[in-house]
């Protein structure tokens, strides 16, 4: 598809093109001090990931501000594995995509918008909008957005499928039977676009017109059981149905094997069920942000799955001191777990605050400069004119946070059944067993 912009329009796209080629030369000289893939705080976003009961953390989360060498740019993304190996499936994810999807945007500015040739045949688009109210991810915009949507769309296919691609031919990781979701976005000033796989999600909090903070669904969750997913998987015979013992839990199974049962439409891996369905394809949508949007939350389903959008919402809304807020949500999560499902294993949570007035720019706590340790040796620089209203520590992404938290992955109750995105039946595709590289 060729350009669809006037000559005026064309400008704006072309001063974006511009921008990103000043983050070449900037990219060259970066360093890892933006970049936070573990527990912690930047100046304009928090993270907090805790293990659940079930064994290793297989939630990932990375938050790259100044992406791109742009100080008005931030990468935000956050990863649930699943099977056997998903903890290993989300984490190479993590550390991989966003520098492919960083590579690729520069790369494709100034060449042609979308044209499928990535695969994506198998993708039928659904509505980026959950309440619906929009049916196409352009409606509403001048058209001087489209092209700079479409070429942002098409990067993020290609850097997905590519990350997609190195999974399947890595000889360490396994990932037959084990894989990954993602939510992403991409801020660039006011410009937001949001890339989706699988049931993570992202909620944006903004003020409706009585001034009111209320959420509103970025993302749709690609369930096996979404009328146009569950389309698809039927046309490449795959088979969509829930356990007997969760009836409402739909899940994906190969044509004559009951297994793998993944609980999601679109992943990274489970390469066992890519003939059958499974795609991963990642449904993008652009958002230009106003003034009324305040902050945006991407969270596992582990969040999701006990707390409503609004309260995940409220939460934030309710801390005083913003760098505790990703916290926050998933201290309530863990809660709500054991208030809902009393004889069942919390499932990991993760959870990304990322704050877009003008108020976060400087940092979100501490009126002074501070150096906080993120993972072993990474480190953010937080400025603020905030008041701190509690001191926290920044714990290691792979930290034991629950004192009974050394469960073997294997050693799940039926109660807890529901919690689990792939099924333990696994078929047998010749040698699966974890090598060297995979200790953790």
């Amino acid at each position: 598809m060729g350009s669809c912009l006037t000559a005026e329009q064309g400008s704006t796209a072309a001063a974006r093109a511009a921008t990103w080629d000043k983050g070449r030369e900037g990219r060259r000289e970066e360093e890892v001090t933006g970049r936070i893939a573990g527990n912690g705080v930047g100046n304009a976003a928090c993270l907090f990931t805790r293990q659940g009961r079930k064994g290793t953390n297989q939630d990932a989360m990375v938050v790259w501000e100044n992406f791109n060498g742009r100080p008005d740019t931030v990468f935000c993304g956050v990863f649930d594995g699943h099977g056997p190996h998903g903890h290993i499936v989300a984490r190479r994810v993590r550390d991989t995509l966003p520098s492919k999807l960083r590579d690729l945007i520069y790369e494709d500015y100034g060449e042609s918008p979308i044209n499928n040739s990535d695969g994506s045949i198998l993708e039928e688009t659904l509505s980026p909008f959950a309440d619906g109210e929009d049916k196409s991810p352009m409606s509403g915009h001048k058209a001087e957005y489209h092209e700079y949507f479409c070429t942002m769309k098409d990067s993020f296919r290609k850097a997905f499928r590519v990350t997609d691609k190195e999974l399947k031919l890595h000889r360490s990781i396994d990932s037959i039977c084990s894989g990954s979701t993602a939510v992403t976005l991409i801020k660039q000033g006011q410009d937001l676009i949001v890339g989706n796989l699988g049931d993570s999600r992202a909620v944006l909090g903004t003020k409706d017109q009585k001034g009111r903070l209320v959420a509103h669904q970025l993302t749709v969750d690609l369930k096996p059981d979404h009328p146009r997913e569950a389309r698809r998987i039927k046309r490449c015979n795959g088979r969509v149905f829930a356990h007997q013992d969760e009836p409402d839990v739909a899940r994906l199974w190969l044509p004559n094997c009951n297994s793998p049962g993944l609980a999601m439409a679109r992943a990274f891996g489970d390469f066992c069920l890519k003939d059958f369905g499974l795609i991963c394809v990642p449904e993008v949508t652009y958002r230009q942000i106003t003034e009324k949007d305040e902050f945006i939350v991407l969270a596992t389903d582990g969040v999701w799955d006990v707390l409503t959008n609004q309260e995940v919402v409220d939460v934030v809304a309710s801390c005083s001191d913003r760098s505790i807020a990703a916290r926050s949500i998933v201290d309530l999560a863990n809660q709500t777990w054991r208030f809902k499902y009393p004889t069942s294993k919390t499932d990991d949570c993760a959870t990304i605050c990322l704050f877009l007035d003008k108020d976060s720019a400087g940092g979100l706590s501490g009126p002074s400069v501070t150096s906080k340790v993120i993972g072993s040796s990474q480190r953010v620089t937080i400025r603020s004119k905030k008041p701190r209203l509690s001191s926290k520590r920044v714990i290691p992404e792979d930290a034991d946070d629950v004192s009974d938290s050394n469960v073997s992955g294997d050693e799940r109750s039926l109660e807890s059944f529901t919690r689990l995105n792939t099924l333990l039946a696994l078929p047998k595709f010749g040698d699966t067993s974890p090598t060297e590289n995979e200790a953790h």
